[in-house]
């Protein structure tokens, strides 16, 4: 089902660890990016790549908030939720991403072009508010600058 080069890559990532299960979250960002989510063919190949039951996968997918078992979205906004960004004006950031987008925290545009997540610390304190889109952190935030951080992606 996977790609040639997912498995070749796959097997780069489990060569790095002198216990194949230790490459467990890395299969998984793995086949989330493949899939842009974690279905059970993605929970099947990771346990098979690892040595592990299907179970095991499971647990570490539904312990983790940064796996998916929906589809993610092309942009994947992840606002910080905590304290700092908080005091800085996240609570004013998250209000102008729903009426923007027209959803709230845990949910995705309706085109899949968006989900919204609210997050704990990206560790990015001094420069709150703040966002990580997909892998990029977006910084200093105001409603306008969230305006042309989304108006400039595809």
């Amino acid at each position: 089902m996977f790609s040639e080069a997912l498995d070749k890559k796959a097997n780069e990532i489990i060569a790095r660890y002198p216990v194949k299960r230790s490459a467990l979250l890395p299969l998984l960002h793995l086949v989330q990016n493949e899939e842009n989510q974690i279905t059970k063919e993605g929970m099947r190949y990771v346990a098979k790549k690892v040595g592990v039951e299907m179970n095991d996968v499971f647990e570490v997918l539904t312990f983790y908030t940064m796996y998916f078992t929906e589809p993610i979205g092309t942009h994947h906004i992840q606002l910080c939720r905590t304290i700092s960004c908080y005091l800085r004006g996240a609570e004013e950031i998250r209000e102008h991403l729903e009426k923007r987008l027209g959803i709230k925290p845990g949910q995705r545009t309706a085109d899949g072009r968006f989900r919204l997540s609210e997050v704990e610390c990206l560790g990015s304190c001094c420069t709150a508010p703040m966002f990580q889109i997909n892998f990029d952190y977006h910084e200093n935030l105001t409603p306008e600058k969230v305006d042309q951080i989304l108006d400039s992606l595809p």
